[in-house]
């Protein structure tokens, strides 16, 4: 079994008086850790599968008598797809504050609805954690770094799904399922969702347009719907961890693009999957976008994996002078350029020094980027 840092995020909260969530995107590895959470206690725990109609009538609406009933002398209490629980919140609120020697796990594999069900009860009441898909860290902490820098090439292609690294041969088949209804399942059963057709066509742009500005206003003009709509399906996309966007950075010049954004997807092989391309890349047209979202993408599983708190943006000009991608940590600026052409040369815009002096620059590329992605 491939170790999860999310793990030891979990232990260290263990019995610290607040409940512990994991949320995510579905396959991503959550009812495992749960459920290996679980054989390591299972003398002191107890797990509820709410994907059972029977497990979500309990947790719904019950009393405290109900509640120590089925608590018992479990001293962890899982639940696994939370979300799925009507006033889920209220109820995990019950038990914090009754049973106070009881540590209660949660998993969510969205936030669409476990957000408005659990955080404003808990608030001040919970520990929350996001699990990604695999890192990049993971796996070379599970196996070696020379043996996940052999493979790159085949990571850009499918990505990091735990079954898609685990069944080797079978990648296009496991993505094909899990890019279907089942990982946008939260998505489609959301009650604003009325056209299920205008999230894929509106995916399928978003995956052409990978690495590249998003304007909201084309994207509306492109599937024949208005912009409030768009931006409100890719908010559903978001909170169902399938894209996240990054915004521009502005401060001090004047021609700095302001209300420009980027969206990158969590996982590479979900995005190719979505335009039906898995060729090689050196059949590809697309190598330097793959290159983007994956070092994006696997620098956010690697500051949120270990606990370091940024600010994350792309910078550009209406001259077009850019910069890939900006990490704002405790008032200083870290640039960094994304480069798949380790020969290519680049020099960072005297502009951006000039005007946020003090600010560190790193070219990342395929001789280097092994640091980016796990700190050495």
């Amino acid at each position: 079994m491939i170790y999860r840092t999310i793990e030891k995020l979990v232990a260290d909260k263990l019995f610290k008086g607040k409940a512990i969530l994991v949320i995510g995107a579905r396959q991503t590895g959550k009812t495992t850790l749960l459920n290996k959470i679980y054989s390591q206690n299972q003398d002191k725990s107890k797990f509820f599968n709410c994907d059972n109609p029977d497990t979500r009538e309990k947790f719904t609406n019950p009393t405290s008598t109900q509640l120590q009933h089925l608590i018992g002398s479990s001293e962890i209490i899982l639940i696994d797809e939370a979300q799925r629980i009507e006033n889920i919140g209220l109820t995990l609120k019950i038990i914090i504050d009754t049973f106070k020697k009881v540590q209660v796990i949660v998993s969510g594999s969205s936030s669409l609805e476990i957000a408005n069900k659990i955080n404003e009860s808990l608030t001040g009441r919970k520990w929350e954690y996001l699990m990604f898909p695999l890192s990049f860290e993971e796996m070379v902490n599970h196996s070696s770094l020379t043996d996940e820098i052999r493979l790159i090439e085949h990571r850009m292609v499918y990505g990091y799904y735990p079954d898609v690294v685990t069944m080797s041969g079978h990648e296009t088949e496991i993505l094909k399922n899990l890019s279907g209804s089942y990982l946008y399942k939260d998505i489609f059963l959301f009650k604003e969702i009325r056209r299920p057709e205008l999230l894929e066509k509106l995916l399928v742009a978003l995956a052409l347009q990978l690495g590249s500005e998003v304007s909201f206003h084309e994207l509306s003009q492109m599937l024949g719907v208005d912009t409030v709509t768009v931006e409100k399906y890719i908010t559903y996309l978001e909170q169902a961890y399938v894209i996240f966007r990054l915004k521009s950075f502005n401060r001090n010049l004047r021609n700095e693009l302001k209300k420009s954004r980027k969206i990158y997807f969590y996982d590479n092989g979900i995005r190719n999957t979505i335009i039906s391309n898995f060729n090689s890349l050196s059949l590809r047209s697309d190598t330097g976008a793959l290159w983007e979202n994956f070092l994006v993408s696997g620098r956010l599983k690697f500051l949120s994996n270990n606990l370091i708190y940024s600010n994350n943006y792309f910078w550009r000009t209406m001259r077009q002078q850019e910069i890939d991608y900006i990490e704002d940590r405790n008032g200083k600026l870290f640039a960094f350029e994304l480069k798949w052409n380790a020969n290519k040369k680049y020099k960072i815009p005297e502009s951006f020094m000039r005007a946020y002096p003090g600010s560190e620059f790193k070219m990342i590329n395929p001789e280097n980027y092994h640091g980016f992605l796990t700190g050495i």
